[in-house]
């Protein structure tokens, strides 16, 4: 007698929440490196590359799932963007060393508005787990967006400052790194971007 065999269901979604808590633990550890605690910076390293590890085991999973609670294409994406962002504050913290210049209070604050940034994403992706939960997700993604709103305004209130207290090479050394937050930001942007696109084309 022969048998049925049903295709490979792996919890997609699930995976991409274990993707995001390493993200938000990386953002956490650069967050604390903008404090001041320069050994954070290998911490950050170190979740980057287990972050790294999660997003290609959920695109093998994608590979093999028949079916997903969203697009396989949005999961993909999303995925993607989270693993930018990581890297994003770990090269911020590799430049800022290259450069030999101390993380401040403008770098530590829109380092804090990340990592809030970060937690709405997460909410918004556990809320994608159920197809009742829309506007969760959506809202949650929109709080992610204020806060990328926010850092744009940390940023413009710290250029003017930056050139009128600091010799030029630090100044212009603190606006690269500066600039590099602000498009990690805009990578959360788009992730939360993308999730408002998932929920409307599951309506």
């Amino acid at each position: 007698m022969g048998r049925w065999f049903l295709p490979e269901t792996p919890d997609v979604v699930g995976m991409l929440c274990d993707q995001v808590t390493t993200t938000h633990e990386g953002i956490a550890a650069f967050a604390a490196w903008a404090r001041g605690d320069a050994a954070q910076a290998d911490t950050v390293r170190e979740l980057e590359h287990r972050a790294d590890d999660e997003k290609r085991e959920l695109w093998r999973a994608l590979r093999a799932a028949f079916v997903t609670p969203i697009d396989a294409e949005d999961l993909f994406v999303l995925s993607a963007g989270l693993d930018e962002l990581l890297n994003g504050v770990k090269d911020t913290t590799r430049e800022a060393e290259v450069m030999s210049i101390a993380p401040d209070d403008a770098l530590a604050e829109m380092a804090d508005l990340i990592v809030e940034g970060v937690e709405h994403l997460g909410e918004a992706f556990e809320a994608l787990k159920s197809s009742k939960q829309e506007e969760v997700a959506t809202a949650a993604a929109d709080a992610a967006v204020k806060c990328v709103r926010s850092i744009e305004r940390v940023y413009r209130r710290a250029m003017p400052l930056l050139f009128e207290h600091a010799e030029l090479k630090e100044a212009l050394g603190r606006r690269e790194l500066y600039w590099r937050l602000v498009a990690v930001s805009e990578q959360m942007r788009a992730i939360a971007e993308r999730v408002w696109y998932a929920v409307v084309k599951e309506a």
